[in-house]
């Protein structure tokens, strides 16, 4: 029997990168998907692509920043499907810059969709998660909420709050049953790390590759990770096997975090 078999889960930022790969891997394990995108056109192809495998979904457009919006979409799955047992949120964006030369609007834009995005999701399922019996929100958070590369203070601060309201949740929601988790992954191939990638360098395909594969060299596994592996750790705190996982934020960083950038010498002296 498939482990998600029966469950109904809602992933937002679900039409692309990890949150759908996620949702394709939820609907494989027999989960109905309600896969939230900001447009149509890109959550419907993600629904496609599920209902193609012989998975169940439907698109659920709202902006992660609007409570009614995600109000909206909540109750859209609740009424496709008759409840809501999990809650991925995956919805996020990148920018770059340091205190002094982030503008005010660009930090109240990462905070808006990266913190209060998770925020309104888990406000508006946490009742019907509640009534699941086996409630668990899975939060894609990364690295950058313990450790932080330069030029990146708006995200990073946003990623670090987001595992203070993990452990909010996981303790709060816990006499209620409902699980509370993070994945923090290191570099994904993603669009919005494809994108990065093209603002460091030439922006052509080979430029981009290249980058690519140097971030990934920093990783100890010495390459970044692909969305499904992500969604496989995803998927599996979402299930009745992480049963007693409540209030972790789980790395999957290819040993990132694990290695000090100090070195010996090469003649090991």
């Amino acid at each position: 029997m498939k482990e998600h078999a029966g469950r109904v889960a809602l992933v937002t930022g679900g039409a692309s990168g990890i949150g759908r790969a996620t949702a394709e891997l939820l609907a494989a394990a027999g989960a109905a998907v309600a896969v939230n995108g900001l447009h149509e056109g890109d959550a419907a192809q993600a629904v496609e692509a599920i209902a193609a495998a012989g998975g169940q979904a439907i698109p659920v457009i709202a902006d992660v920043c609007d409570a009614s919006a995600v109000g909206a979409a909540v109750e859209a799955t609740v009424a496709a499907f008759g409840k809501l047992d999990v809650l991925v949120t995956s919805a996020g964006i990148q920018r770059y810059g340091t205190v002094a030369d982030t503008e005010e609007k660009t930090w109240d834009e990462v905070f808006a969709v990266n913190v209060k995005g998770v925020f309104l999701a888990a406000r508006a399922a946490l009742p019907h998660l509640r009534r699941s019996g086996s409630g668990a929100i899975v939060v894609v958070s990364s690295v950058q909420a313990v450790a932080t590369q330069a030029n990146v203070a708006a995200y990073t601060a946003g990623k670090g709050a987001l595992g203070a309201l993990v452990r909010a949740m996981a303790i709060d929601e816990a006499p209620f049953g409902v699980r509370v988790n993070a994945v923090c992954p290191g570099s994904v191939d993603t669009p919005m790390l494809r994108h990065s990638a093209r603002l460091f360098s030439d922006g052509t395909p080979e430029g981009v590759n290249a980058l690519l594969d140097q971030w990934g060299r920093a990783h100890p596994l010495g390459r970044i990770a692909q969305p499904s592996e992500v969604a496989e750790v995803v998927t599996f705190l979402a299930s009745p096997r992480a049963g007693f996982v409540t209030g972790a934020d789980l790395r999957v960083d290819g040993g990132l975090l694990a290695s000090l950038a100090v070195a010996l010498p090469d003649d090991g002296v």
